[in-house]
């Protein structure tokens, strides 16, 4: 992970941001920000399940696209008797299909989580730092455009616990970990630094939108 200097002491305001989030009852049009980034990609300014990009919103274990009470293998979809029954070895399936992916069922066509390689250009494209929003810890991106996004430390949900609320934060990508399909690969964060990373399908993790090339 990626060592930074200390957060700017005063960040400006996101007044590029817009307000409306990824929240259940909200499907249809979901408010993004444009931060120029070579692909295009556009993120939207909260997490599945939130209404205001400082809320944490919902946590879905990889490949799941519903919110649930106990996250381990003995409730992972796609687990039994200790093999992989999707996204497995022998599959040529290495990033998430639309019916498995949470952002796509829960803000609509168009919507999907972020390739791993889209996490990389996020964060290799914008100034990174650790700063609050409303009294919330998380990371702010700030593109040349002036435009940023900010992600909270929403923590991870294991078994029926969460942990780490406050102090970091854990997204997935749609990109399985081929080395290990056990594992998917994802973005973590806290105050000391930032990068992505591989981690176990079952936790609960939270999901960021993204849109590809500025789809209308």
């Amino acid at each position: 992970m990626q060592k930074l200097t200390k957060a700017i002491a005063a960040i400006m305001l996101m007044t590029a941001l817009l307000t409306v989030g990824c929240a259940p009852e909200e499907y249809k049009d979901h408010d993004y920000v444009d931060l120029d980034l070579p692909s295009g990609t556009l993120w939207a300014t909260c997490n599945v399940g939130a209404n205001k990009p400082e809320d944490y919103g919902d946590y879905f274990a990889w490949g799941e696209t519903q919110p649930k009470d106990v996250y381990n293998w003995s409730t992972y979809q796609y687990y039994e008797g200790w093999n992989m029954t999707k996204y497995t070895w022998n599959e040529r399936l290495t990033f998430l299909l639309p019916e498995d992916d949470a952002a796509t069922a829960n803000c609509g066509n168009g919507w999907r989580m972020p390739t791993e390689e889209e996490w990389h250009e996020l964060y290799s494209n914008t100034t990174v730092t650790w700063t609050q929003q409303n009294g919330v810890n998380g990371r702010l991106f700030t593109a040349s455009n002036g435009n940023s996004l900010f992600l909270p430390t929403a923590g991870y949900r294991w078994d029926s616990g969460l942990d780490d609320v406050g102090s970091n934060g854990g997204y997935w990508s749609s990109s399985l970990y081929t080395g290990y399909p056990y594992d998917a690969w994802g973005f973590g964060f806290s105050s000391d630094g930032y990068g992505v990373g591989v981690s176990v399908r079952y936790f609960g993790r939270s999901v960021r939108a993204v849109r590809s090339a500025r789809q209308k």
